[in-house]
């Protein structure tokens, strides 16, 4: 499958047409960061140069570090994926009122511009779900507006994920935005009743021009995904979830 008949670009048909999108979740700790290290390192097999953005983090860099060592070439600096940086542990927008800081959303959209321009492929990666504030006015889901992005929504496949998922798909839509694609990620090896089926409802109750399975452990995808083969992914030693 193109990108062309995956439907994230339908009038461009090339695999190599620029591939920019932001990654968002149903929640944190779903597997973001794990989905964008994927979808780089299959770019980087294609030969393309391809990099992950990771706008805000807060507490540490992990992120932002892993996307930046997963992005080809690596970017000289890890301030070039993550412009914006609090040390406190919590939402971007009570880490800036603990370090009377507001976030720099100027910054934020002048290195995504600069890496644009540098790279074919973009990778944006947001912070906790879809609608987390930056600031009383502000959210995640308003920079990913302004920065024009269609969205790829990650899901822990669980659960509960069904509501989630459509909540967060409904809101995206609500912005006027494209929703790319959902992944569902088997953020643990056990399967039940639900994580078996959730695909199959999500598909009848929001068709989205994209849906996959990441299996607990995938260390490598293949992107373009081959027609029909969404599921067959490569394994390898567990990766992080």
């Amino acid at each position: 499958m193109n990108l062309k008949e995956s439907g994230l670009y339908p009038e461009l048909p090339s695999i190599h047409q620029a591939l920019k999108l932001f990654i968002t979740g149903t929640s944190t700790e779903v597997g973001k960061t794990y989905v964008t290290r994927l979808l780089l390192g299959s770019l980087e097999r294609l030969g393309c140069k391809a990099v992950g953005f990771k706008p805000i983090a807060c507490g540490e860099r992990t992120d932002a570090e892993e996307l930046a060592a997963c992005s080809y070439p690596v970017p000289p600096s890890i301030d070039h994926v993550n412009p914006v940086f609090f040390k406190n542990p919590a939402a971007p927008m009570a880490a800036s009122m603990i370090e009377a800081t507001k976030v720099d959303i100027p910054a934020i959209k002048s290195a995504y511009h600069a890496l644009s321009k540098q790279y074919e492929h973009v990778l944006v990666e947001g912070i906790g779900g879809w609608a987390v504030p930056i600031s009383a006015e502000y959210s995640m889901a308003n920079l990913a507006a302004e920065l024009d992005l269609p969205v790829l929504v990650v899901v822990d496949n669980r659960l509960g994920a069904i509501n989630h998922t459509v909540l967060t798909v409904n809101a995206i839509k609500a912005m006027g935005l494209k929703v790319a694609g959902i992944v569902l990620n088997h953020v643990t090896d056990e399967r039940d009743a639900a994580s078996i089926s959730n695909r199959t409802i999500l598909d009848e109750l929001l068709s989205p021009p994209l849906m996959l399975d990441i299996l607990h452990g995938t260390t490598e995808i293949q992107w373009p995904f081959p027609a029909g083969q969404e599921n067959q992914l490569q394994h390898g030693d567990k990766g992080k979830a």
